[in-house]
């Protein structure tokens, strides 16, 4: 699905000049920019991975039939997401371990589903990892801001009654999931932001959450959306993880790309370059 709706880049990415993005039109329309109503073009989706015999989901997007008031493009939702996780091969019951790259309203909403008048989650067998910073800064209790925000209803819906289940696993700085997988704390975006990373044989790649939501912060990485909580964090792990990327040939997976979905970047006089695009399908 596509989301959030009618946000401009000037909205999206506060005092990005629009010269820079005129510069890079042809790179970005149409798939991540609408020329005609200049609105940026993002999408919300799910990772499956298979790893080890494990079934492996990474971000759950933003579920159905919640109430959310600020962000009103996103509540009561009736949407097949368990139909495509279905065509793809995936049963609830089949998932091993959800990553929760960070607990922002698009990327738990599956966490759980709605049963009679009770919130359950919707993987019973999973382990659910979430970055413990993110679980500490967006629980009510202890952040009075988040009622008013888009965040507004998302600890009580998606994230506590997995808690409480007892399938909530939190970590800090680092979690190996296997040999191959490995989550990695990523700040800026969120306190508790990460990006996962997959390292087989030779192959490297990242899945970068909300590090990236269009291309334009590849060849401008000092530009954040507008939903960065530590700017000047955001901008300097964006930079790193770009350069360690360009470094090792590595594999991006960005969660909001529309369009092309993952893609590999160079350097490029002091910033970066879409290298090539990677052939996805998505369900």
């Amino acid at each position: 699905m596509h989301g959030p709706v009618g946000m401009t880049p000037g909205q999206f990415f506060p005092g990005s000049p629009q010269q820079e993005w005129d510069e890079h039109h042809s790179a970005l329309v149409p798939d991540f920019l609408n020329a005609e109503t200049n609105i940026c073009e993002v999408a919300v989706q799910t990772w499956v991975l298979r790893s080890e015999g494990k079934t492996i989901l990474v971000d759950t997007g933003v579920g159905n039939n919640k109430e959310r008031p600020y962000a009103p493009f996103w509540g009561h939702l009736e949407l097949d997401f368990l139909g495509n996780l279905k065509r793809a091969g995936v049963s609830p019951e089949d998932v091993d371990i959800v990553v929760n790259t960070h607990l922002h309203v698009d990327h738990v909403g599956w966490n759980t589903r709605l049963e009679g008048q009770y919130w359950v989650p919707t993987f019973p067998n999973a382990t659910y990892l979430m970055p413990k910073a993110d679980f500490e800064f967006w629980n009510p209790a202890n952040n009075p801001k988040i009622t008013g925000g888009v965040n507004q209803n998302v600890f009580e819906d998606s994230i506590a009654p997995v808690h409480a289940a007892g399938q909530v696993r939190l970590w800090e700085s680092a979690h190996q999931i296997d040999t191959q997988l490995t989550l990695r704390a990523a700040p800026g975006h969120t306190p508790g932001s990460s990006i996962l990373t997959l390292a087989s044989g030779s192959d490297r790649a990242i899945f970068t959450g909300d590090l990236l939501h269009s291309p334009f912060q590849i060849m401008h990485p000092e530009h954040n959306s507008c939903f960065c909580e530590d700017p000047d964090a955001s901008r300097a792990t964006r930079r790193s993880i770009l350069s360690q990327a360009a470094d090792t040939a590595t594999l991006l997976l960005p969660a909001h790309f529309a369009g092309h979905g993952a893609l590999e970047v160079d350097h490029d006089n002091g910033s970066f370059s879409i290298k090539r695009w990677a052939s996805l399908e998505r369900l």
